[in-house]
C-alpha cells in the first residue's frame, strides 16, 4: 500500500503530458482504469486485518477523488487549448459583407390580379368571392345555362358527386345578386377549372368577370369600362377594342371582345347585357334593371403584359422562371 502515497503526484505528471483527450483517456486507465492501480488496491483491501480496512479503503477512495478532480482539470484545460486554436485558426472578417437572405416575391399570376383590382377599384368596382366547388344551380341552372350545354358535359368538367369545381367566376355574381339589389358594380377574381391542358389551355386556370347592375347601364358603358382597363393594364391610350357578336346563354346581346394588337386584332374575353331571365334567377326585376357583364383570362393578360408564350411556367414553381418577376 505505500505506493498509493504519491499515486496523485503521478497522476497529475502522467496527465500533464497528454496533448489530447484520447491521450488523456489512455493515461487514465492506467490509475483509475479497470486494471489500473487504485482498483488492483481495492481488490486487496480483503487480505487486510478488518480493523485496518475502513481506513485504508477511505484513503484509497481519497486518492481516487483526487485522481478524478486532476483528470477531469487536465481535461477541461485541454478543451480549452483546442477552442483557442480553432479561434486563431478560424477568424471572421467582421468587415466582409454578410450572407443574403433570398426574398420571396409575389406570382406573376398574383401581381397581375392586385392590378385588376386596383385598375377596377378606381373606377368604384368592388370585389366579390366566392366557392370553388358549386352546386349545379349557381354553375348552370341561375346563369341559363341549358340541360343539353356542352359545358354540362363530363369531357369538360370536373364533377365531385353532385357538386361542380365551377367553370368560370359567374356563380360569384349570382350569389351576390341574390344578396344585393341593385346598383351593384363587382368584379369576381379567382381560380377555376375545366378538362383542358396544352401549351395555351390549363385544367385549373384564373378568370376575372365584371358585372354592373343598375336602372341605365348600357352597352356604351360596358364598351368604355373595359377599353379604360385594358388601356390602363397594357400602358397604352392609343389601344382600342372591337365587339363582335357572339351568343352566350347568359347574356343577350353576346360578344367577343378583340383590343389592338401589333397591327392587327387579339380575342381578349368575352361579354354582354345580362339575360333577363339570369336577372330574375337572381330576383332582380329585368323590367325595371339591367347590366353588363365580362370575362376576361388572367393567364392570357399576364402572358400579353410580360411577352410570356407558355401558359405552363406558372404552374411549375421553377424559381428560374419566378424570379424575373421579383420586386
Amino acid at each position: 500500500m505505500d505506493q498509493l502515497k504519491d499515486l496523485a503526484d503521478q497522476a497529475q505528471k502522467a496527465f500533464a503530458k497528454c496533448q489530447t483527450v484520447a491521450e488523456l483517456d489512455h493515461a487514465k486507465a492506467q490509475f483509475i482504469g479497470k486494471s489500473g492501480v487504485i482498483t488492483d488496491a481495492m481488490k486487496q483491501l480483503s487480505q487486510l486485518p478488518n480493523n485496518e480496512k475502513p481506513k485504508m479503503g477511505a484513503l484509497i477512495n481519497e486518492i481516487k477523488q483526487n485522481i478524478e478532480s486532476l483528470l477531469n482539470s487536465r481535461k477541461d484545460q485541454i478543451n480549452l487549448e483546442v477552442m483557442e486554436e480553432q479561434l486563431k485558426s478560424d477568424k471572421i472578417d467582421v468587415t466582409l459583407p454578410g450572407l443574403k437572405q433570398a426574398q420571396g416575391s409575389l406570382h406573376p399570376i398574383s401581381l397581375t390580379l392586385n392590378r385588376i383590382e386596383k385598375i377596377f377599384a378606381s373606377v368604384g368596382f368592388g370585389v366579390a368571392q366566392g366557392p370553388e366547388i358549386e352546386d349545379d344551380y349557381h354553375n348552370f341552372t341561375a346563369l341559363n345555362i341549358p340541360e343539353s350545354h356542352p359545358a354540362r358535359a363530363m369531357h369538360d368538367t370536373f364533377y365531385i358527386g353532385e357538386l361542380v369545381l365551377r367553370t368560370h367566376t359567374s356563380p360569384v355574381q349570382v350569389r351576390y345578386m341574390k344578396e344585393h339589389q341593385p346598383p351593384i358594380k363587382i368584379i369576381s377574381p379567382g381560380r377555376v377549372y375545366r378538362v383542358d391542358s396544352d401549351a395555351t389551355h390549363s385544367p385549373m386556370f384564373h378568370q376575372v368577370e365584371g358585372l354592373w347592375v343598375d336602372d341605365k347601364v348600357s352597352f356604351a358603358n360596358l364598351k368604355g369600362v373595359v377599353q379604360n382597363f385594358l388601356q390602363r393594364f397594357f400602358e397604352d391610350d392609343a389601344l382600342t377594342i372591337r365587339f363582335r357578336p357572339s351568343f352566350f346563354p347568359f347574356t343577350e346581346p353576346s360578344a367577343e371582345i378583340d383590343m389592338s394588337w401589333n397591327g392587327g386584332w387579339l380575342e381578349i374575353g368575352g361579354c354582354g347585357m345580362v339575360h333577363p331571365e339570369v336577372l330574375s334567377q337572381a330576383s332582380i326585376d329585368p323590367d325595371k334593371f339591367q347590366g353588363f357583364a365580362f370575362g376576361l383570362g388572367v393567364e392570357r393578360l399576364t402572358m400579353l403584359k410580360f411577352g410570356i408564350n407558355d401558359l405552363r411556367p406558372f404552374f411549375m414553381n421553377d424559381l428560374r422562371f419566378l424570379r424575373q418577376f421579383a420586386r
